[in-house]
């Protein structure tokens, strides 16, 4: 830089034009660059529609975070927290959607949506279920009563019509959605906390995991027992999930293992699935229900065959503390994984690979992660009283946008912590790698960010004007 500085003070122009071509699409500096040189280079591919966002947390929450939920189109995201309030976001922009939902008395332990996402559930500590409007995230109703311990699960029937509650007070609770009355009596048969609940795929049993150490099948519309509690953890069962055609269950254990078992029988299928040297904290089947993948305390996520219970491959290991929650992505190539070592991993679920760097940002354990309905985004809830938001394709977090005013000329040139610089407004103009910050004066310097889906792009020259004929770029005839 030295060695050329005279001919680059000389030359300025060239230095901020040759950085045209590269600006996304959605860059506030492209359309004067687009209208008034018109003769540059023109990319043909990898054009960046915008720049990469730096991890920004959505804050709001002021304690713990339990539960995260995304909307059944993915448009909105739900939390609950242990400061007694729910709080609703716009997926897209991180914006809270109508303020805190309060009105629990206690730390909310479980939230769920309905199926057609107009309405949302939760339960907590205050050991009552209460019913919210998703649009205006107004209470539904009073509170559902009944339970005589916190709440620690809820879950809607697939058509909507009813609500399911698991509490510590050893009970399950079937109520009316739209009513909010409860149906029948408490099922009862658990001798200890139930701490998970789910409905079948077709919405005609209940599963219900305890500390007990048993899973127990309900019919979801008598609420009686089907049959004999599933024994054979030899401690509490910490989470229950259906395949996907409803004929297997799975639950993982702090026994540190997972087990299979006829949903219509109750029978154990094959031998308990073993490999984990902790307990296990979460488990999900993929979307096919080829395969089943757990997370543990270990550090470790496994990848079982749900036909055999054969392991799949080695333990997955990356992780440096436990992992508290895993998920497929919708097209089930994917597995999500939040650990208490405060990151998210996003790993390849035929190898077990990683799949780039992990996720970082948060500040505390992540207890929550889930994948939006079309597999774009991913979000996490962590012990940091923030929800992050992750684009799965470039795996960064995702800001919400900036105001819409037109870009300032008067802005610093240096770059932030994260080697951005931005205009004033906060919005991105151009990220400068490591190596180049220090002593940064000029804001002429432009890369491709490292997280562009590819560093190789294709040039058209057709039309540019460069050589002795440079000045022909800029197109006078514009104002």
């Amino acid at each position: 830089m030295i060695t050329f500085h005279t001919p680059i003070s000389i030359s300025a122009p060239h230095t901020y034009i040759s950085t045209g071509p590269f600006l996304p699409a959605e860059s506030p500096l492209l359309e004067t660059f687009s209208t008034k040189f018109t003769k540059s280079i023109k990319m043909q591919s990898v054009k960046l529609v915008s720049w990469p966002a730096p991890p920004l947390k959505w804050t709001g929450h002021t304690s713990l975070i339990h539960c995260i939920c995304y909307s059944p189109h993915g448009s909105h995201i739900v939390t609950g927290s242990s400061d007694k309030t729910i709080r609703i976001w716009d997926s897209e922009t991180g914006v809270v959607v109508g303020g805190a939902l309060k009105g629990h008395t206690s730390s909310v332990n479980s939230v769920a949506y309905s199926p057609d996402g107009q309405h949302i559930i939760s339960g907590s500590s205050d050991n009552t279920i209460r019913i919210w409007d998703a649009e205006t995230g107004a209470a539904v109703g009073k509170p559902l009563e009944g339970h005589t311990s916190p709440v620690m699960s809820v879950a809607y029937s697939p058509d909507g019509q009813h609500i399911i509650s698991g509490s510590w007070d050893e009970t399950i609770r079937i109520w009316d959605a739209e009513t909010g009355a409860a149906v029948g009596k408490p099922l009862e048969g658990h001798t200890e906390g139930v701490m998970s609940v789910a409905y079948s795929p077709d919405g005609q049993h209940i599963i219900s995991g305890s500390v007990d150490k048993t899973i127990r099948i309900w019919d979801a519309e008598t609420g009686a027992a089907v049959g004999k509690p599933l024994e054979g953890h030899t401690d509490a069962v910490r989470s229950v999930a259906y395949s996907p055609d409803g004929q297997r269950i799975i639950s993982g254990s702090w026994d540190k293992t997972i087990r299979i078992w006829d949903a219509e029988t109750g029978a154990a299928v094959g031998k308990p699935l073993e490999g984990h040297t902790d307990p296990v904290m979460s488990v999900a089947y993929s979307p096919d229900g080829q395969h089943i993948t757990s997370g543990s305390w270990d550090k470790t996520i496994r990848l079982w065959d749900a036909e055999t219970g054969a392991a799949v491959g080695e333990p997955v290991e990356g992780h440096t503390s436990g992992v508290m929650s895993v998920a497929y992505s919708p097209d089930g190539h994917h597995i999500i994984s939040g650990s208490d070592d405060n990151t998210i991993r996003i790993w390849d679920a035929e190898t077990g690979t990683a799949v780039g760097k992990p996720l970082e940002g948060h500040t505390e354990a992540v207890m929550s992660v889930g994948c939006s309905p079309d597999g774009q985004r991913i979000a996490s809830g962590s012990d940091d009283c923030t929800i992050r938001v992750w684009d799965a394709s470039r795996r960064i977090s995702i800001e919400p946008p900036s105001s819409s005013n037109p870009i300032q000329p008067h802005f610093s040139a240096l770059p932030d912590e994260d080697g951005w610089v931005r205009d004033s407004e906060g919005r991105l103009l151009y990220w400068v790698p490591p190596d180049c910050r220090i002593g940064l004066h000029s804001h002429a310097l432009l890369t491709i960010p490292p997280t562009s889906p590819s560093r190789s792009v294709s040039l058209d020259l057709k039309d540019f004007a460069y050589g002795t004929s440079w000045t022909q770029i800029l197109n006078t005839t514009q104002p």
